[in-house]
């Protein structure tokens, strides 16, 4: 859509009707936010109680409304569309309303609902990932890489903070929104979401390399192949597993796996349809799967399973299936602790695996919570579930939407997407405090 927006800058309006499925983003801040986030130019209405999806009987997200300039509806899409059908659609009706002298190419101004970006050290942090003497922190916002030590002192910056996908020396290459980060000795490597690809950074040279992806985005299911020559759909976490990165394809519903020997990428759980089905990894469903966790030990991988509100488990033995311990479908979610079928998280994004249990970034919820994956018993451990950025005791603690969680060493860093931070949360005394960046 972006693309198509400057491309016909005068003769193209894009409204964005915003009609939430979840409680946590039908407050306007929380909308404004993830405009801000995704730096969309274009009007986005908030429509909270339905009545634009009512007036205009949609059924489905997303919904493409075709208006033309009477104001009259001349054409509607439900799915996503494949931007060269929706480039020559618009080509032709561009053509067809100029002949008729009804298509007005006078410009429009909008004044932007966010104030432009200050100059802070973070922005919109999307995941964290801590070792025993380092913190990666995924800038997604600033499209770049942070490597400090776990007291907030920089080492180093990787990326240019100028969006784009370029090799090279750190300070030169560039990555697009990153999100997922997994360490292996001194290789690391990025779900670089927004440039659908797999970037490894080696971190003895500082070099960056495109392991998977060709920067364009995916469109339908297929079986993968040369990794570099596949195209990807919205990679959003990854862990390495022996040979192979597992990777959470958001886009594709689906857990995928790249042999870092081989060079070639596949999928590796999930039919592809979007659901929370169990059994067979093959015939699973899952719904935009965000977060992973790796128990090595046990050989399960753990997904944050976005869509459903869900934490999925894989098991990885050749005739491993998938399990759900959270979530019931698409529609549920809320903010319930306990044990059995009552539980309810929303849209958790994050995951990670410390002292035998696994640590949830509860993001629409703004807590952080613990699931044990034996009796499925889930509570919340930090936050106190309003927005905000407060430090202190667990309980009065605050989060805003955190997207990403890393537990080291009995603390957990947790990445608070719209505080623009990574928040230190101590196990053993409850508290909670941010992480001060320091060059």
């Amino acid at each position: 859509m972006r693309k198509l927006e400057r491309k016909y800058a005068h003769e193209l309006v894009v409204i964005g009707v915003h009609s939430a499925k979840f409680t946590g983003e039908k407050d306007t801040g929380a909308v404004r936010h993830a405009v801000e986030r995704m730096a969309v130019g274009h009007p986005v209405v908030n429509d909270r109680d339905f009545r634009v999806w009512s007036q205009y009987a949609v059924r489905c997200w997303p919904t493409l409304m075709f208006i033309d300039p009477r104001g009259k509806v001349i054409g509607k899409h439900e799915g996503e569309i494949n931007a060269e059908v929706l480039d020559n659609f618009l080509t032709t009706m561009i053509q067809e309303f100029e002949k008729d002298g009804g298509l007005d190419r006078r410009s429009l101004s909008f004044t932007a609902a966010h104030e432009k970006e200050p100059d802070r050290p973070l922005y919109f942090p999307g995941k964290a990932l801590a070792t025993d003497d380092r913190l990666f922190i995924a800038d997604t916002g600033h499209h770049r890489i942070v490597e400090s030590d776990l007291n907030g002192n920089v080492k180093r910056i990787i990326g240019n903070g100028d969006p784009g996908l370029t090799d090279g020396d750190a300070g030169a290459s560039r990555f697009n929104s990153p999100e997922g980060l997994a360490v292996a000795g001194e290789l690391l490597f990025v779900a670089d979401t927004e440039n659908h690809a797999i970037r490894r950074v080696d971190l003895k040279s500082g070099r960056v390399k495109t392991l998977a992806g060709t920067g364009e985005q995916a469109h339908g299911f297929h079986e993968g192949g040369a990794a570099q020559r596949t195209p990807l759909n919205s990679p959003w976490d990854v862990v390495v597993w022996n040979d192979r990165l597992l990777i959470a394809m958001a886009g594709f519903h689906q857990i995928w796996q790249l042999d870092l020997k081989e060079g070639t990428v596949s999928p590796f759980a999930g039919s592809g349809r979007e659901n929370i089905v169990d059994g067979p990894r093959d015939d699973a469903q899952f719904a935009q799967p965000s977060g992973l966790a790796l128990d090595a030990e046990e050989e399960v991988l753990y997904v944050a399973d976005s869509e459903v509100s869900g934490i999925r488990a894989i098991a990885l033995h050749p005739e491993g299936e998938v399990q759900t311990l959270v979530g019931r479908g698409l529609f549920d979610f809320g903010d319930v602790d306990g044990i059995g079928d009552e539980e309810r998280l929303q849209h958790p994004l994050g995951l990670a695996l410390g002292n035998g249990v696994l640590y949830i970034a509860d993001s629409y919820n703004h807590k952080i919570k613990q699931l044990d994956p034996q009796t499925h018993e889930v509570r919340t451990v930090f936050g106190s579930g309003e927005p905000g950025q407060r430090d202190g005791p667990a309980a009065e603690a605050q989060f805003s939407e955190p997207g990403g969680v890393s537990y080291s060493a009995g603390k957990l860093f947790v990445a608070d997407t719209n505080n623009h931070a990574i928040r230190m949360c101590d196990l053993a005394t409850g508290e909670v405090l941010t992480m001060q960046l320091r060059p």
